[in-house]
Parts: C-alpha cells; sequence; structure tokens
C-alpha cells in the first residue's frame, strides 16, 4: 500500500506564515530566549517524574501495607503518567524540549514507561496529525471504531449514543494502548511504508514492542503484585484506576483541541490536495482554551494552546502563553479566524455538543442547511 500524501495549496496568503514566523523569531531574539526548556520547564518535568516513580518505587519496595495508601499511590501515579505524557515526553518526542538531540531522545523513551511504544506516537502524532489535521483517513487522533469524529466517517445507529459512552472510552484509551494499539498501529504503518522513516523494519519495531510491554507490566503490575502483602487484586485494580485517570486526562485534553464546533473537517479533493496553505488548515481545524488559567496550562503542558503548538510544535511550551499573543494578532491582521473558548469547560461543552450532532446526523444536516 502506497501512503499518498497530501499537498497544500502554497499559493494561498503564503505571506501570513512568513510574517508570522518571522515575528515570532523576533520575540525570542530581542529577549534573549531559547525556544527550548527553560528553569520552569526543568521544574515542572521533575516534578511530573517524581509524581508518577517514587510512587511506583513505594509499590515495588514491599512497604505499603495499608490499602488507603496503596490507592492513593495509584492515583498519584494517574496523574504523574498524564503530566509526562503531556508536559515531557510530548516536546521531547517534536525535538522541542532541548536543542540536545540525547536529550530529546531520553525523555521521549519515558513513553515506554508509560506502556505506550515512542516510535509510533512519532508517527502518529507527528508525522501524521501534525500534517493532516482533521483530515479523515489520514489524522488518527480522529479514528475511532465506535465514535464517529468526522462527519466524512460513516454514521452508525450506535452513534446516537456516543456523547454519553464516550468518557468510558476515553478511559480505557492508555490501556488499549498498552494491550492492542501498538501493535495494530505497527501493522499499518508497515502497509503504508511509515516505518523506514523512523529507521524500523517490521520485525525491528515489533521485537522492541514486545520487549517495552514485557518489562513494562513487570515494572509496573507483576512487582507490586509480589511485593505487596494485599490481595493481588487490589493492585490490579489501582493498576486499572491509574489508566483510567490517564485515558481521560488525554482524551479530555486532546480532543477539545480539535473536535469541537468551532473547527473544520477539510476534504482534499481528488488530486489529494487542500484548498488553503498548511498554516491557515491549522487554524481552521485547531482550538484554545482556557488560556487564562496558569496552573492548569502547566500541568497539560500548554497544550491548551493548541494553535502555537500545531504552528510551531519545535518550541517547546512554556513559551505557548506569550507567543499566543503573537499569533492572535498576526491572524487578526491576515482576517483569519483564531479559535479559542475562554475556558476549559465551554471547550467540554462544545466537544460533546458536536459528538452529539455528529452521532445524530444533526450535524450532517446542519451542514446542508
Amino acid at each position: 500500500m502506497t501512503f499518498k500524501t497530501i499537498k497544500y495549496n502554497t499559493q494561498s496568503q503564503p505571506e501570513f506564515f512568513k510574517e508570522l514566523r518571522s515575528r515570532v523569531e523576533a520575540y525570542f531574539k530581542d529577549n534573549n530566549i531559547s525556544k527550548y526548556a527553560n528553569a520552569n520547564m526543568k521544574f515542572k518535568t521533575a516534578f511530573m517524574i517524581a509524581i508518577y516513580f517514587v510512587p511506583l518505587a513505594f509499590l515495588i519496595s514491599g512497604l505499603v501495607t495499608n490499602l488507603y495508601v496503596l490507592y492513593a499511590l495509584w492515583i498519584m501515579m494517574g496523574f504523574g503518567m498524564s503530566g509526562i505524557g503531556l508536559s515531557v515526553m510530548h516536546d521531547a518526542n517534536h525535538g522541542a524540549y532541548s536543542k540536545k538531540k540525547w536529550v530529546n531522545k531520553s525523555l521521549g523513551f519515558l513513553l515506554n514507561f508509560l506502556g505506550g511504544y515512542h516510535k509510533n506516537w512519532i508517527i502518529q502524532h507527528n508525522v501524521l496529525h501534525h500534517s493532516y489535521t482533521n483530515i479523515e483517513g489520514y489524522d488518527e487522533d480522529i479514528k475511532n471504531p465506535l465514535l464517529r469524529f468526522s462527519p466524512r466517517q460513516k454514521r452508525k445507529k450506535m452513534h446516537r449514543f456516543q456523547m454519553f459512552y464516550a468518557p468510558f472510552l476515553y478511559a480505557l484509551m492508555s490501556i488499549y494502548w498498552y494491550v492492542s494499539k501498538d501493535y495494530e498501529q505497527l501493522a499499518r504503518y508497515h502497509k503504508k511504508g511509515l516505518l523506514s522513516g523512523q529507521g524500523l523494519t517490521l520485525s525491528k519495531a515489533l521485537i522492541q514492542i514486545i520487549v517495552h510491554k514485557t518489562w513494562y507490566i513487570i515494572l509496573t503490575l507483576v512487582l507490586p503484585i509480589i511485593m505487596i502483602d494485599l490481595p493481588w487484586w487490589h493492585v490490579l485494580l489501582g493498576f486499572l484506576i491509574m489508566h483510567f485517570i490517564t485515558g481521560l486526562a488525554l482524551a479530555l485534553i486532546f480532543q477539545p483541541a480539535h473536535v469541537v464546533e468551532l473547527t473544520a473537517f477539510p476534504e482534499p479533493n481528488n488530486h489529494y490536495s487542500i484548498e488553503n496553505n498548511w498554516a491557515i488548515h491549522q487554524l481552521q481545524t485547531t482550538s484554545n482554551f482556557a488560556d487564562k488559567s496558569r496552573l492548569f496550562s502547566w500541568f497539560v503542558g500548554g497544550l491548551n494552546y493548541q494553535i502555537e503548538h500545531h504552528l510551531f510544535p519545535k518550541i517547546c511550551h512554556i513559551h505557548y502563553k506569550k507567543i499566543s499573543k503573537i499569533v492572535k494578532a498576526t491572524a487578526k491582521d491576515y482576517h483569519i479566524t483564531y479559535h479559542q473558548h475562554k475556558t476549559f469547560a465551554l471547550a467540554l461543552k462544545s466537544h460533546f455538543t458536536l459528538l452529539h450532532q455528529l452521532g445524530t446526523g444533526k450535524y450532517d444536516a446542519l451542514q446542508k442547511a
């Protein structure tokens, strides 16, 4: 199977991104600021790693004998797992954490300590999602056999209720990732010829996935069951709670950035072309939220500034709040809509409203009206 790339219209307001990039570059140069991680980011990295690995160390030490402490540690690890995924691993695998490649590779590898496979993530997120945002058949962030995320997808009877069952599927996201998703992606990426871009063959990637997932389950589940003097099913339940927290956190941060009422779902023509240039496409398919909440933004890795992240994925997220003012002003100068919700709650409301519209067919009817 040959992977057919989508082409963007380079003649559609090319001056917009050129000017935007110039202004953002000037911000860093004029203020003598590095685009990479600063002291705040390094502190956050240590914090997120600590709230995942310190509880894990207690779990495998055999010192835990209290049931309430056991569950508290797993819950803490759920937030640590989310924090590493959103705030540390994400930047590193974009090459945005440090100018030193070994630092990015090391921190990006943390994904394997969360049950995922970093090479698959790079293909899904960097190659497909960022290049082809909200384009059906390309962006795998809107690919789910049980949910209709795009009007380009076939509507099924069960989708009528997707607004209600979606949160339960979101909670299963990271455990599904560990159990099945990586293997499914590997087969799909092999057929599309996407593995070679990561220096992989099918057999090499498969061996890596099996090895990483084996030591992950031994470290996070088998050892705690052996070492903790409590019934094994409490440990298993704690492990699942950790994954449920992570799945919900990841889904409820990423989906309201793209699958909301404000965003578009462009369809390429028969020549695999999109009518706008890449930068304008990102603004049409992406939405920010909760830009006034510093603590929230700090924990979610600045991914509430999703527009800035999509336009400048090589810039560490710690700088997104500042450059968002530049992006917003430049978009206004060129009469390009800048999508955003004032609060996270409004973004979630818009996401689930769209799920309802897509599931019941109301969205399709509105588009035809």
